[in-house]
């Protein structure tokens, strides 16, 4: 017979739970202002800029949804309404997959094009606005590199 010793789960320490907070702030204050700034000029929110930055990025500006989904942080079912309104705006139309009639292949159009490049000309500069100003190139590659072993999987 073994004993069972129940384990107790590490707990984080000051400086993780501080780390933690101060990142959810900076991510959750940057994304409004960026957002606001979109909504000032007129232009979608930014996860249409997402998906419409992955289309142009893509071959013949064209992906299956479950494609978009993995190079996006949004969710499928966020990502089906999302589409829904920007195939009604005109900035992606949808076609059938032929290898499998289910499937859909998600096309960016000229109009989708045009409106990526109107929100990057508002994006960008709120993205330096927002961080660049406040970060040298060498904190932002710090950071960067920093970030990254937050994404990498244990």
């Amino acid at each position: 017979m073994t004993d069972s010793v129940a384990t107790k789960s590490p707990t984080p320490s000051p400086a993780v739970t501080r780390a933690w907070i101060r990142l959810m702030r900076a991510q959750q204050t940057i994304l409004a202002a960026i957002e606001q700034n979109l909504k000032v000029a007129e232009l979608p929110p930014l996860g249409w800029y997402d998906v419409l930055l992955e289309l142009s990025r893509a071959k013949d500006g064209r992906l299956r949804p479950y494609e978009i989904e993995q190079r996006t942080l949004l969710a499928q079912h966020n990502l089906s309404r999302l589409l829904d309104r920007m195939d009604k705006a005109g900035l992606v139309q949808r076609e059938v997959f032929t290898e499998d009639g289910r499937g859909r292949w998600v096309i960016i159009t000229d109009a989708g094009r045009a409106m990526q490049a109107r929100m990057w000309s508002v994006y960008a500069p709120a993205l330096q606005r927002h961080l660049g100003d406040k970060l040298d190139d060498a904190q932002a590659d710090q950071l960067a590199e920093l970030l990254v072993a937050l994404t990498q999987k244990s």
